[in-house]
């Protein structure tokens, strides 16, 4: 009989609950029990799992791999997918090994490269994949000069942290002066000049941006599945524009993601993205972790979470070529359950009167099965 497998995913974005849907209807039909552990109560995640419980918050990326490592241990955890502390984690995975774990993460040194987008932007180019111009910016009379040299090309100048995920702190520079155009409808990435060199010139550090042209439509988000080989099993192009997504296999998007991909060793699942500048694809940026909209793929017949836990495993799935590419289509929100919130303790009567309260009921964590979370 084939064992169950013990998947955990530590606090990660409220979409992986399709992840995990995903590796529930698995095309083997593995058994399959996930744990999740999150520091929102209000998440989805930990609801999607099998067993979960909150993060302990506080700890310093060191403390945090002693605690997963004892969640690994403790619970049998046979894959790991870090999305906190990821840099951390993958540089001790060989203690993760010794109490059998395999984490779906590439190794540290390709961590470290995609962590700063400066030092990946040069990284890349050094492999021939093109990259819009770019300048580091900490203060505000180097934020002027690269907006004058972007300007001076034709280009509308936009930054972003030199670090960071999921489109934070994403803003686009416009010279027009703050008016009710800003506050009037619906809120906007566009921010005057002059306000923002006043916040730099005010703030009590400097700043680390990324500033590079606003870069144009279709994005193509290339999510990739590399085996520890450096060869790539897996890569589709998930499109946007304005609304509308769709899938690609045009080469323009896919050869230049394999080529990061194999060549910084992007181990398990990856997500690549590119936009255009001046008619030809350029990089935007890279995760080193399965992105988001991973789940979108099973449109295309693909259960690409499974196949990069087989992989983990030391399953090797083999070259995989989606059996159809599926239809546009836009992606709207939907309810998914949260786990319940113990309601506090309430006064009696006998409390005002000077009665000693019964102690509070303590909340016991959720249980799938007699497990406890």
């Amino acid at each position: 009989m084939v064992s169950r497998v013990r998947v955990w995913l530590n606090r990660t974005y409220a979409e992986n609950v399709f992840f995990m849907d995903q590796l529930r209807r698995n095309p083997d039909d593995r058994a399959v029990e996930i744990h999740a552990t999150h520091g929102d109560p209000d998440s989805p995640v930990p609801a999607a799992a099998d067993t979960s419980e909150p993060e302990p918050e506080g700890l310093s990326p060191a403390a945090y791999v002693e605690y997963a490592l004892a969640q690994c241990e403790r619970r049998g955890i046979d894959v790991f997918v870090p999305r906190l502390h990821q840099a951390a984690i993958v540089a001790r995975r060989a203690e993760f090994e010794a109490v059998g774990t395999a984490l779906l993460a590439p190794p540290p040194e390709a961590v470290a490269v995609f962590h700063d987008k400066v030092t990946a932007y040069e990284a890349v180019q050094a492999i021939g994949v093109p990259v819009p111009p770019w300048w580091r910016v900490r203060t505000a009379e180097e934020l002027v000069a690269a907006v004058d040299e972007l300007e001076a090309h034709g280009y509308r100048a936009c930054f972003k942290p030199a670090s960071g995920a999921g489109g934070v702190g994403f803003r686009v520079i416009t010279r027009a002066p703050f008016s009710l155009a800003q506050v009037s409808g619906f809120p906007s990435p566009y921010v005057p000049l002059g306000p923002v060199l006043d916040a730099l010139r005010e703030a009590d550090e400097p700043v680390d941006w990324l500033v590079m042209p606003r870069l144009e439509q279709p994005e193509v988000s290339v999510d990739c599945l590399t085996g520890t080989d450096n060869r790539v099993r897996l890569a589709v192009g998930r499109t946007k524009n304005g609304r509308r997504r769709g899938f690609t296999l045009h080469e323009q998007w896919l050869e230049p993601a394999r080529r990061i991909a194999e060549g910084f060793g992007l181990h398990h699942l990856s997500n690549i993205q590119f936009r255009m500048l001046g008619g030809r694809p350029v990089l935007m940026d890279v995760n080193t972790r399965p992105a988001g909209g991973l789940h979108q793929l099973a449109l295309c017949g693909v259960n690409a979470p499974w196949a990069a836990v087989r992989l983990a495993l030391g399953e090797d799935p083999g070259e995989m070529t989606p059996p159809f590419l599926g239809q546009d289509y836009t992606v709207v929100s939907g309810p998914r359950p949260l786990l319940p919130v113990p309601l506090p303790q309430q006064r009696t009567d006998a409390d005002t009167l000077g009665a000693v309260p019964a102690p509070a009921p303590s909340v016991e964590p959720r249980t799938v099965a007699g497990a406890p979370a």
